[in-house]
């Protein structure tokens, strides 16, 4: 298969998963009560929406649903694990947006949710879309299999919480009060916490789904990995050269908050390798995989985390 085919695909399926995602997510965040619940606040319901709908390019998302289909799967179900993440990472930036955090105003090239809302509402509409990614992952259309279900919700409280997402944040902001240079160990460690841990997780889950063996497994852990190192490298890139409008928020504010990345701890001369080889690597672990021609999609996902603009 040529290159220019796998990137037309490539392309196509990002659109598409991002378009089904959006569906879901639509669908999800509705006002009619599920079981057990009382009545959804019209105002926290419309700022959970605002948070989580209408735009992104939905990567984690698209991990999870092309590794399932990797395996022959695809589906509500999978849609349904893929939305559930989606929901955490939307928490995450309505709470790194706040003016206790990164202190931000704009996203996606719009008012961020404390900006549009208010403080309150911001915290309590992460505080919704965290819960309710659970609520989804563990409701019974996501799979069929209990186990499955207990599975995935486990690896998700694990990726978003105490030594995943949330952990990583927390050094993230400690790193900001230091006062000597950030060590590359530091940092990598912390970024494969912060925003490894959910891009690795969207791989794993997408492996669970589909049943893949210890083998495929471990192949697509690396590759999961490897992809959020080199996702958070091209990251720190970006908004140390990147054009504001291109990535709809505030760029150099890593900078001026002294925050913990691979540019300040090395320069861009080393980062800028460390990038690609990164993604080289996730690259190889699905040749390792022995995948074939049935991951090129996969294999240009990574390809594109270090050529994005935004």
């Amino acid at each position: 298969m040529s290159v220019e085919i796998v990137n037309q695909k490539f392309a196509a399926r990002l659109v598409a998963v991002a378009e089904a995602t959006e569906s879901m997510l639509d669908a999800l965040l509705q006002p009619h009560c599920l079981p057990g619940e009382k009545t959804r606040p019209e105002r926290l319901l419309e700022a959970m929406r605002y948070g989580a709908l209408g735009g992104g390019k939905r990567l984690r998302p698209f991990l999870a649903v092309e590794t399932a289909r990797l395996f022959g799967v695809e589906g509500d179900g999978v849609l349904r694990a893929a939305c559930a993440l989606e929901m955490i990472h939307c928490y995450s930036l309505i709470h790194d947006d706040l003016p206790a955090m990164d202190d931000d105003d704009l996203r996606r090239g719009r008012p961020t949710v404390h900006k549009a809302f208010d403080e309150a509402t911001a915290i309590l509409a992460g505080d919704g879309l965290l819960t309710y990614a659970f609520d989804v992952i563990a409701d019974a259309p996501t799979h069929g299999d209990p186990k499955v279900r207990a599975d995935l919700t486990l690896m998700l409280a694990r990726a978003a919480g105490l030594g995943g997402m949330v952990g990583g944040q927390a050094l993230d902001l400690e790193a900001e009060q230091s006062r000597t240079p950030h060590a590359k160990e530091f940092v990598a460690l912390m970024q494969s916490m912060k925003t490894g841990a959910l891009l690795l997780f969207a791989v794993e889950a997408g492996a669970r789904i589909g049943g893949a063996d210890a083998r495929q497994m471990a192949a697509l852990g690396r590759y999961g990995a490897a992809l959020g190192a080199a996702f958070q490298v091209a990251d720190d890139i970006l908004d140390a050269e990147g054009d504001e409008q291109a990535l709809g928020k505030r760029a150099g504010k890593d900078a001026d908050r002294n925050k913990a990345t691979l540019v300040a701890a090395r320069g861009h001369e080393e980062a800028r390798p460390r990038r690609d080889a990164l993604a080289e690597e996730a690259v190889r672990a699905l040749e390792d995989g022995g995948f074939g021609e049935s991951a090129g999609v996969l294999a240009e996902a990574a390809r594109f985390t270090v050529s994005r603009k935004s």
